[in-house]
This record gives structure tokens, C-alpha cells and sequence, in this order.
């Protein structure tokens, strides 16, 4: 699946794919300012996600709730680990086998542990304006 859209269109890109995704668990690709935390704020917000969502960077990870707070999301951001199995020190293994969502930015920094049911979401902006998701 292809789409061209602009910030404005991201409510449709947003449920376009979870309709279409095959699995909770998302790897994200695109370079900086791409626009991959901005389609996962409106992903989660979809999701019914209660708090407000950020990219985790200097945490790695941040947890979303709903609104009867039950767990439903895990944000990762990998952009700022300096060898891939700096993520076993936090425990990934463990958050993979939860039946919640995952979404991951800079996935391509662990790439010896991404579960073999991940799903890639590549992201490439097109001008100031639009980006061109394919899935």
C-alpha cells in the first residue's frame, strides 16, 4: 500500500492503516523529520490513547494507556542507542511479548532483534508538505 498525503490528511492515513495493518507490531523508517512521531501521535490517538504522545528519545521507551487505563501501546525510539544490544539492557525481549501495540522509530538500529512479525512502514518526504507512506 502507497499514499501520498499531507499533515492534514493524517486522521485518514492513521485509520487507513489500522485497517489494513497485519500485525501490533510497527516498525517505523524514515529520516529525521520525516514525520514518524507525528503518525504515531495520530496512530495512538486512534487508538484511544489518554495521554499526550512524544517521541521517547531520551527515555527509549514511553507506555500509552486508554482511557479505562489498561496498557495498549509501547513508543520505542532507537536513535540515540550506539549498539543494538544496548536494547537487551532494557529488557525488548519483554516488551515483544505483550499483546499490545509497538512502534518503533529507527528500528534499523536493532535489526538482529526485530520480531519476525514486525511490520515496516517507510516513510520518504516528498516536498515541505507531503510524505509518501508505503506498507
Amino acid at each position: 500500500m502507497t499514499i501520498i498525503y499531507s499533515e492534514d490528511q493524517l486522521p485518514e492515513v492513521a485509520e487507513e492503516i489500522l485497517r489494513n495493518i497485519p500485525t501490533k507490531t510497527v516498525a517505523f523508517y524514515g529520516e529525521m523529520g520525516a514525520g514518524k512521531t507525528t503518525l504515531i501521535k495520530e496512530i495512538a490517538k486512534k487508538l484511544d490513547v489518554i495521554d499526550g504522545t512524544n517521541s521517547p528519545t531520551f527515555g527509549i521507551v514511553n507506555e500509552y494507556e486508554n482511557n479505562i487505563g489498561e496498557l495498549i501501546a509501547y513508543h520505542f525510539d532507537f536513535y540515540r542507542l550506539n549498539d543494538e544490544n544496548e536494547a537487551l539492557d532494557f529488557g525488548l525481549e519483554d516488551y515483544f511479548n505483550k499483546n499490545v501495540w509497538v512502534f518503533m522509530e529507527w528500528p534499523e538500529k536493532i535489526p538482529s532483534y526485530l520480531p519476525e512479525n514486525t511490520t515496516s512502514i517507510k516513510i520518504e518526504i516528498v516536498d515541505s508538505t507531503n510524505r509518501k507512506l508505503q506498507m
